[in-house]
């Protein structure tokens, strides 16, 4: 039978005084007016009376109970638990056998981890430590009493011991590691705990017991956790772990496993919180491989910086804080040189990162003019910085490059599950990475392969997380477009994107007038090399009067008829304009409802036998037409209302 450990406040008794024993007795509402109450507390340290009068004036410590027996005289008082302490016997009568077992397994409980408390806290001999912390172990295994801490008070005790005596060796660490392990299956280890499985983890990554103690945990981790912010050493572990297994002879293969169990063998994974777990930590990791030189600011060029070329880089001072935990010889020699190295290569140098701005002065005076007000620019415009006026190079140390290498790998694995797809496309969404890592060369051509898979993925919820998380703000399709800091391959990887977003519900003038004005020339380009998207695109900009300047329209055409496709789309584009004109001549209806039951062949007979030009409102409602029938429907001119209410 499991019981409840029992909490402060939960047994009321009231005292009889006898020779050598005080009697206690639960009291009923008839009993309360006979006796004064009193509370027996289960506090951290004591058994005491709430209210200071009588014979449990003073508190009853834990440690001063010698024994906790069941009452077995004979003719005894029913359900009571006899209390050995120093010059006498409480006795506690409760109401059943059920109240009295809870009482005898809790008491039993308290003291017993005081005692556990008192022989660890002074190690002698670490023998008989780990055999004591085995004892516990078993302990709070096979305890009766159902309650949280009855499995975390022994984890804490020993993230005490291990907090307090750093000169174990590595044997000690992992026998103890191995004697803890089975309170680990159903808990999360505190945070003193994480630290030394961190610490761990970075000094024995080939160690069996990360591969047989650690994954349990950390799978349970991935699982379970609902938010790293409350618990970021779990993180931390987490991504030790992670880090120990890319150490290993197999490396990314053995990663690639331990991600393959997380998500299960189905197509769908069981486990709602692992791809968010997961993400939180890639993206942390990803964070720490900048982390020394985006603390060691305000050295790194911020966005504004960047977009004028790091021109001004030199006269920003850190904040004070920064300055005084982050005093380099390399910042200080660079300030007193300030106006000696106006024309020079400034080179801003961390413990892990060096960046290397060569800046060109003519090329700065001339962006001058265009950057004159003083707000922050939108981050992909201060990334795509024109290699006149700057080239910005980000190195990593070994480090921080493997760490880098294993994170964005597990991103790309995390990308081929279709079912994690979605929810990855909206956590990345929002580029959730800092402005260093987007202008790192390494790290924009590896995520590449993610922002691929979205691009391939015929979902609407996956591929429209390309475009931005609102207005104002650019998004990957931005970034990996042409004059992109991320785009390296002529844009073959912004011409999927166009073409999965205009297969799906983006072919809205919006769109097309937001490519005219900021893509027109990387589209016309991808044109000329008879890239059938971009065909389409300046076929649809010519349609909708997208564009207004004439010349910039023969440039269109010229592109056009530059390829046999091209020259093709143009022409069934000015075959469908001499139609529409011919039928916009010709007149008809404004006003036409179809019968019910009409179907798409019904639809075609009756457009094809007379002149529709003016039609403005057509009704289909209660019709059996299906979306075949929209060939016809765009031959509309004049069409602005169109009512398909019940109907497929």
């Amino acid at each position: 039978m499991r019981y409840k450990l029992l909490q402060e406040g939960d047994i009321q008794v009231c005292v009889i005084r006898h020779p050598r024993t005080f009697l206690s007795k639960i009291l009923t509402s008839k009993f309360l007016r006979r006796w004064e109450p009193h509370h027996l507390t289960l506090a951290d340290n004591s058994v005491a009376s709430a209210t200071p009068t009588g014979y449990m004036e003073n508190s009853i410590s834990y440690s001063a109970i010698e024994d906790v027996q069941l009452l077995s005289w004979e003719n005894a008082p029913k359900y009571c638990l006899q209390l050995t302490i120093p010059g006498g016997t409480v006795l506690l009568q409760a109401a059943n056998s059920y109240l009295r077992d809870q009482w005898f397994h809790s008491l039993q409980w308290k003291k017993k981890i005081y005692k556990y408390k008192k022989v660890l806290s002074n190690p002698s001999r670490w023998e008989v430590v780990l055999k004591e912390i085995r004892t516990l172990v078993d302990m709070a295994l096979t305890s009766p009493l159902q309650d949280d801490s009855i499995h975390q008070a022994p984890l804490e005790i020993v993230s005490k011991l291990l907090s307090e005596n750093n000169n174990l060796t590595t044997q000690d660490h992992e026998s103890i590691i191995v004697a803890i392990a089975p309170l680990l299956e159903n808990n999360h280890p505190p945070p003193d705990l994480c630290e030394f499985f961190c610490k761990h983890c970075r000094e024995r990554p080939r160690s069996m017991v990360v591969i047989e103690v650690f994954t349990p945990v950390v799978q349970r981790i991935l699982k379970h956790n609902m938010d790293f912010g409350k618990c970021p050493r779990l993180r931390l572990f987490t991504q030790e772990y992670i880090l120990s297994l890319n150490e290993l002879n197999a490396g990314m293969e053995v990663v690639k496993k331990f991600i393959h169990s997380m998500h299960g063998p189905t197509g769908q994974c069981p486990h709602p919180r692992v791809l968010p777990n997961l993400v939180a930590v890639c993206l942390a990791a990803i964070y720490s491989c900048y982390e020394e030189f985006i603390n060691s600011r305000d050295n790194s060029p911020s966005l504004k910086e960047i977009r004028n070329g790091c021109q001004q880089q030199c006269d920003r001072k850190p904040n004070l804080p920064l300055r005084l935990l982050h005093t380099s010889p390399d910042l200080v020699s660079q300030e007193a040189t300030l106006t000696e190295s106006r024309l020079k290569p400034v080179i801003v140098t961390s413990n892990e990162i060096h960046v290397e701005v060569e800046r060109n002065n003519t090329a700065n005076q001339k962006m001058t003019a265009s950057v004159g007000n003083d707000s922050e620019p939108n981050l992909i415009d201060c990334l795509m910085v024109s290699p006149t006026c700057s080239t910005m190079s980000i190195e990593l140390s070994a480090q921080a490059d493997r760490i880098l290498g294993c994170y964005v790998e597990i991103l790309k694995m995390l990308s081929d599950y279709d079912d994690w797809r979605p929810a990855l496309a909206s956590l990345l969404q929002p580029i959730p990475f800092p402005k260093e890592a987007l202008a790192h060369e390494k790290f924009t051509k590896e995520l590449k392969y993610v922002i691929q898979r979205f691009a391939e993925d015929p979902r609407q919820e996956v591929h429209s997380c390309l475009l931005s998380v609102r207005a104002g703000k650019d998004g990957w399709f931005q970034l990996y477009s042409p004059g992109g800091v991320a785009c390296d391959d002529d844009g073959e990887l912004f011409a999927s994107m166009v073409h999965i977003l205009m297969g799906s519900c983006y072919k809205t003038k919006k769109f097309l007038l937001s490519l005219a004005e900021n893509k027109l020339g990387p589209c016309m380009l991808l044109a000329l090399r008879g890239n059938q998207t971009m065909v389409e695109i300046l076929c649809l900009m010519l349609e909708y009067n997208i564009i207004d300047n004439n010349d910039t329209q023969l440039q269109i055409i010229s592109t056009l008829e530059s390829t046999d496709v091209g020259k093709r789309m143009y022409e069934q584009l000015c075959e469908r304009q001499r139609e529409l004109k011919e039928l916009q001549r010709k007149g008809g209806p404004t006003r036409l409802t179809l019968p019910s039951k009409s179907t798409d062949a019904d639809l075609a007979r009756l457009l094809s036998s007379g002149s529709f030009g003016n039609l403005e409102n057509l009704s289909l409602a209660f019709t059996n037409v299906t979306s075949a029938c929209a060939e016809h429907l765009i031959k509309l001119p004049s069409l602005k209302q169109l009512n398909l209410w019940s109907t497929q």
